[in-house]
């Protein structure tokens, strides 16, 4: 079986329900993932737009997943009910944590999660971006899923 990330709250390519947005209570959907390979020490989770108007958007950097980790629940990223040692990053709100979708109106955009195995931790602090995050992560990924949700206004 390969390595594989879904969501009870929206189908890979659907619509995400307003309840994760900007637009109702901002919670994170609830995700699930298969075994991760062999050797994974830790999980980590970018959740961006790339059809934001100034180019990809982060809307959540989660990293330090111990590599036992199987799911997230809903709302772990607004009610801090993350796995023991799990880090949050900073996304292009500003914001430590989860923020959810909230294009300008007009045409969908595309959400995507991806879920990386890691061979070894981060060693990264609270607080990391996107792109440290993926500096940390250079030579160091052992696998990647990922899902995609649409949501306009």
């Amino acid at each position: 079986m390969s390595f594989r990330l879904t969501s009870p709250s929206f189908s890979d390519g659907g619509a995400i329900p307003k309840k994760f947005t900007c637009d109702g209570t901002d919670l994170s959907p609830e995700l699930h993932w298969t075994e991760p390979p062999a050797g994974t020490r830790s999980l980590a989770l970018i959740v961006d737009d790339p059809d934001a108007p100034g180019g990809t958007w982060v809307h959540w950097v989660l990293y330090e997943l111990p590599g036992e980790t199987r799911e997230l629940a809903e709302g772990a990223g607004k009610s801090r009910r993350l796995p023991r040692g799990a880090r949050e990053g900073r996304n292009d709100f500003g914001k430590i944590g989860y923020n959810g979708p909230c294009p300008p109106k007009g045409n969908y955009h595309r959400y995507f999660s991806k879920l990386y195995a890691l061979d070894r931790e981060t060693g990264l602090p609270p607080g990391a971006t996107k792109s440290e995050l993926e500096h940390a992560m250079q030579d160091h990924v052992l696998a990647r899923t990922e899902i995609h949700g649409r949501y306009r206004r």
